[in-house]
């Protein structure tokens, strides 16, 4: 995704005219270009001095050196490796990205007794201490070659005769689909998903998606998955929708929008974050019966190890933020007891490595192409917002059957569509597409709407279209009818130590707190006795 991404920032800007790339012969402080290049890759960007205006830099080729200037008004970021607005830039007097010591893993001879493996510098230390977050060796080697093909301690390839349903699913490409049943025997499910705050400018269009008499096959009503941030929620239109048989699942409390933050977060960080909003969710919500079991990172920034391993120890059942590239047929979700079966995808994304007790709720990129018969290949998009290409209801229309097609006549795994609310509240027309198509694919009475746990208590027991209106777990708040918990809920007007400045409404139809719910008080009552 970088490389794609910078290539077209670049082509495009060079189509104008605002820089050119040519060939540089020179020499710097008596070095020529092979002392330059030497152990230098040739997708890396340099600058040869810190003295002009953080425009230019260089990479090696077979040419010689390429030069690149950014356009007037922007600079090049190093660490980035693109051009960017020049008061984001905070690295021009760095002329290369920091080289990091590598480990020795791969030598002619052993350099360790048996358990051990070699630091940059020669040092032994023991396997495990290998890609565990703290640096283990003096030169920090130990955390610079952490992939998910070079940790040394990373989880084993798919082995079916070890991972057996129903806690553990894998295959060898993804694809296989659970209990080896036959495709038109398998409902087509699908995962209707909302990322961020729930609030009074979304709810309308849960109520148009969610109506009345949308139902399944089996005559429950058509449910969806609710990833939910704390701040501007309204928490009784949060137990609401949990009355109503929808999912509730964590997506943070502050929302940070540092991709950073995310991406390098400690596992007691993902914990205050996820396990917080949780617990938020469960108290002012009334969401008490345990169902809150799924995570989805902000921005879809993977956490690594530690988001997983905080995953375990929180008791959270499955994650959905991995997403895998586009590909026909897609994906069943699986477990990460082994390696995922898929590239690690993304821009700079940070993905597990090792082992974990977690299911993946893998998000199968769409296929935005308007024709993916004849059309050129173009890259996925994981949310539904982000294809950037649909401007029209009617292409919206074709774009979910094509997607649909892609499922239904393959392999038919589970068709996430993930949505922001807004997208949809501010395009009518996608609505109206939206919702025209979810009636007439439910007219073919093999097609489920449900939750994201309701499609893991299927995998865990694959059951086949002659069963499946019995099939108990989709039962359950089958078509929830009746009032809400609370008419007129109280709008607590609330103060944080965390968040000066600000009063924040917080709508619950439990009591108010003392202090806003926040990342190191998510009850909002500590501060109240910590002066």
């Amino acid at each position: 995704m970088i490389g794609c991404a910078k290539w077209i920032v670049f082509v495009g800007l060079m189509a104008t005219g605002a820089f050119s790339v040519s060939i540089v012969k020179r020499q710097v402080d008596g070095q020529n270009d092979a002392e330059l290049c030497k152990n230098r890759s040739p997708s890396e960007y340099f600058r040869l001095t810190a003295d002009d205006d953080c425009r230019d830099v260089v990479r090696c080729s077979v040419q010689g050196l390429l030069a690149l200037r950014c356009p007037s008004g922007l600079a090049f970021d190093i660490e980035k490796q693109t051009c960017d607005w020049k008061n984001n830039v905070k690295n021009c007097e760095q002329l290369e990205k920091p080289r990091l010591a590598t480990p020795l893993l791969a030598t002619d001879e052993p350099l360790c007794e048996s358990g051990k493996l070699a630091c940059g510098n020669g040092d032994c230390i023991e396997k495990e201490l290998f890609c565990n977050g703290l640096p283990d060796c003096s030169d920090g080697s130990d955390e610079n070659a952490c992939t998910v093909d070079r940790d040394p301690n990373r989880a084993p390839p798919c082995d079916q005769t070890q991972c057996v349903l129903p806690d553990c699913y894998c295959s060898p490409d993804g694809t296989q689909i659970p209990g080896k049943l036959e495709p038109n025997t398998v409902p087509q499910m699908i995962t209707i998903t909302f990322d961020d705050a729930v609030n009074n400018n979304n709810i309308i269009v849960y109520e148009r998606i969610f109506k009345d008499g949308r139902n399944n096959p089996n005559g429950c009503s058509a449910k969806g998955t609710f990833f939910v941030s704390h701040k501007y929620t309204n928490y009784s239109a949060v137990q609401e929708l949990h009355r109503k048989g929808h999912e509730i699942a964590a997506h943070s409390i502050t929302h940070r929008n540092n991709e950073k933050y995310w991406t390098e977060a400690s596992l007691d960080t993902w914990a205050k974050e996820m396990a917080g909003v949780r617990l938020i969710l469960e108290r002012f919500g009334n969401v008490t019966d345990n169902s809150i079991v799924g995570v989805r990172s902000p921005y879809l920034r993977v956490g690594g190890n530690s988001q997983f391993s905080m995953m375990e120890e929180q008791a959270f059942l499955y994650d959905s933020t991995l997403t895998a590239p586009l590909s026909n047929p897609p994906l069943w979700p699986y477990t990460l007891y082994f390696r995922m079966p898929h590239k690690c995808h993304g821009n700079g994304q940070n993905c597990p490595t090792r082992s974990h007790a977690v299911w993946e709720m893998v998000m199968n990129e769409l296929d935005r192409r308007d024709d993916p018969n004849f059309d050129e290949e173009l890259a996925g998009c994981a949310m539904v917002d982000s294809c950037s290409n649909i401007i029209s209801g009617e292409q919206f229309y074709n774009f979910l059957n094509h997607n649909f097609d892609r499922h239904y006549k393959t392999n038919r795994a589970p068709l996430g569509l993930y949505f922001h609310a807004g997208w949809l509240r501010l395009n009518q027309d996608y609505l109206d597409a939206l919702v025209q198509w979810m009636d007439e694919v439910l007219g073919k009475n093999d097609v489920y709407f449900v939750t994201m746990t309701q499609v893991l208590q299927w995998m865990q027991s694959p059951t086949e279209l002659s069963s499946i209106r019995d099939f108990a777990p989709w039962k359950e708040k089958c078509d929830v009818k009746g009032q809400a918990f609370c008419s007129l809920p109280n709008a607590c007007p609330l103060t944080t130590r965390e968040l000066p400045g600000e009063t924040i409404r917080l709508h619950t139809c439990m009591e108010c707190p003392q202090n806003y719910p926040w990342i190191e008080d998510p009850t909002g009552d500590y501060f109240a006795f910590k002066k």
